[in-house]
């Protein structure tokens, strides 16, 4: 339903930053709880973030909590993904969608874009 491309990812050391973006094809952006996942081949999509569609709420996941912060600016259609402090760990291609709850866990509500490369070296 929602279209997104995502954008920013890219390779960085240890300790390095990154900003990731992604923008809708559809004028319903604004009206959808957004948030980030990110999956490693042959891995299950990780949930990392959420934010609600006014920005007052945000959710980030236990391993990203203090170093990624999520943002949205609905003016432009557009959700942003800041992520501090990486680690090797965090590589990973990095997906946007509209996301709800299910049984207590968040997933994608649109079908899945190509998402971003975030590569973190030692």
């Amino acid at each position: 339903q929602v279209q997104l491309a995502e954008s920013g990812g890219g390779l960085v050391q240890t300790g390095g930053s990154l900003r990731l973006s992604c923008a809708p094809s559809d004028r319903t952006f604004s009206r959808v709880y957004m948030g980030w996942f990110r999956q490693v081949p042959g891995k299950a999509r990780e949930f990392v973030a959420a934010i609600s569609w006014s920005g007052s709420t945000t959710i980030l996941a236990d391993s990203v909590k203090g170093r990624f912060t999520i943002s949205r600016d609905s003016a432009e259609n557009t959700v942003s993904l800041q992520m501090n402090s990486l680690k090797p760990e965090d590589t990973a291609v990095y997906y946007c969608n509209g996301v709800h709850q299910m049984s207590g866990t968040w997933v994608g509500t649109n079908s899945w874009g190509k998402g971003t490369l975030v590569t973190v070296s030692s």
